[in-house]
Formats: structure tokens, C-alpha cells, sequence
């Protein structure tokens, strides 16, 4: 019996690290075995808190790619025997965002996408892409000392721990211990709500979105299956941040869409 070996990219969103992901790149693993997870840190964020962050969506794929191939190309072709460039992107929010623009510039790299919780701002408006009633949080988000913007960030993206006072410590001190610079936020932030995706991908997408998600409007990525035509579908309770509120969902769907990407 043969198993696929084509790695899997993870890619997160606004102004989160690959330790955002959790025990939820664990679980990922016990499910694929055979693959190498890979997830990224964007310049500005995680371990590369000191770089700056590119300003546009298309200017993060091409940081990313570039991290990706230096420092990882050779030892998944020495390790696992793969042909270099032929991944699944698995990505959250902003990271959908980049993930898209990656298959759009490096079609001969991406064979599928699995975007959480994404938007376009072609196909729909800021104030669903950024729901309206978050805006006093965000202001307050972006007026306070970092243990408060992380308070903040948990409580508008987790449906099931939006108090959990351990997850919280976790982040405050991996911010206390990789920074982001007030620039980079707005950067991040601009290229965002900027990004305007004008094809139909011509890879296959699996769409995952939460009905209550309380930063990001379920319609965003409703709009999008029914313009791109692709699979979709709706967890009836976690929050924007998938992978904390439901590893398992995510990791039973993406599962029975990979079987089906030869």
C-alpha cells in the first residue's frame, strides 16, 4: 500500500506564530503519519518578531516561499525521497488569504488548499470580513500593553476556552518572549483588508468555517464556496480560532478531503 508524502504547510493569521497552532500540528501528525507538517512564521511574527512584515498579501507569499526553500526544500528531499514544491496548504483566517495567492504565483507548488475561516474582499464587504460589532474590541486591542491585547485576542476568537486562564498564560509569554512591533500589526492589518483575490483557484479547496465565529461572518466563506463552487462546511460552535476550539473537526475533514487529492 502506498501513502502520499506530499508535506503540509500550515499557515496562520494576523499577528500569530506557529506556536498558535498548538496541539493541534500534533494531532495532524498522528492523523498523516507518512507527511511532514510544516508550519511558517510570516517576518514580524513568532521567532522573526524583529523582521519587518511585507505590507501585501503577495509580498508574504513570496517571504514565506523563500523561507520555505532555504530552509526546508533540502531536507524533505534528502529525508523523505518527495519531489521538492509539491505541498498542501492547510490556513487560518489571513493565513487563507496568503495560501490562495501562493497557488495563484506558484501553481507547480500547491496541489490543495484547506482555508479556515478566510475572506475576500472581492466577493465580500469589510464589515463582514471584520464584523462591525468587533470594532470597539479591536480599537481596544490596539490601544492596550500586550497581556491585554492577547486577553482579547481569546476572547474574539474562541468559542470553547475565551477565559481559559492557562491558553492565556501560554500567550502572554510567548509574546513577552517574541514581541510584535506596533508597525507590523498595522501592516499585517492593511494587507488583510486590502487583499483582493480576482480568479476562481484552479486547485481544490476545501472551504472550513465556524457559524459563530465572532471575528470573521460565516457568510465570507459561504460567499466563496458558492462563487468558487467547492466544499464547505460549517461547525455549529467553535470560534474563528478552529484549530484551539475543534483540532479533531478539522483534522476528520481535512482527512476525507486529502483522500480524494491524488
Amino acid at each position: 500500500m502506498t501513502h502520499c508524502q506530499r508535506p503540509i504547510i500550515l499557515l496562520r493569521g494576523l499577528l500569530r506564530e506557529q506556536r498558535h497552532w498548538g496541539n493541534f500540528t500534533q494531532q495532524l501528525r498522528s492523523h498523516f503519519p507518512f507527511r511532514k507538517v510544516i508550519a511558517l512564521d510570516l517576518a514580524g511574527n513568532g521567532q522573526r518578531f524583529l523582521e519587518t512584515s511585507p505590507s501585501t498579501v503577495s509580498a508574504m507569499v513570496d517571504d514565506l516561499h523563500q523561507q520555505l526553500h532555504f530552509l526546508h526544500a533540502r531536507e524533505l528531499e534528502t529525508e523523505n525521497k518527495i519531489e521538492a514544491g509539491t505541498y498542501d496548504l492547510l490556513a487560518i483566517s489571513m493565513g487563507g488569504m496568503i495560501a490562495l495567492e501562493w497557488a495563484r504565483l506558484y501553481p507547480e507548488e500547491v496541489k490543495s488548499l484547506v482555508l479556515l475561516n478566510t475572506s475576500d474582499g472581492k466577493q465580500s464587504p469589510f464589515y463582514k470580513r471584520l464584523r462591525w460589532r468587533q470594532y470597539p474590541n479591536i480599537i481596544r486591542l490596539l490601544m492596550s500593553q500586550p497581556e491585554e491585547q492577547e486577553k482579547h485576542i481569546l476572547r474574539m476568537t474562541s468559542n470553547m476556552y475565551p477565559e481559559d486562564p492557562d491558553i492565556l498564560k501560554t500567550w502572554i509569554r510567548w509574546r513577552k518572549e517574541c514581541p510584535i512591533q506596533r508597525s507590523n500589526l498595522f501592516r499585517q492589518l492593511n494587507a488583510a483588508l486590502s487583499f483582493r483575490y480576482k480568479d476562481v483557484p484552479d486547485k481544490p479547496v476545501l472551504l472550513l468555517a465556524s457559524q459563530y465565529d465572532e471575528l470573521v461572518d460565516v457568510s465570507c466563506s459561504r460567499t466563496l464556496a458558492h462563487y468558487w463552487q467547492c466544499p464547505i462546511h460549517i461547525h455549529p460552535s467553535a470560534g474563528h480560532d478552529l484549530p484551539l476550539d475543534d483540532p479533531d473537526w478539522v483534522c476528520r475533514y481535512s482527512l476525507a478531503f486529502w483522500q480524494d487529492v491524488k
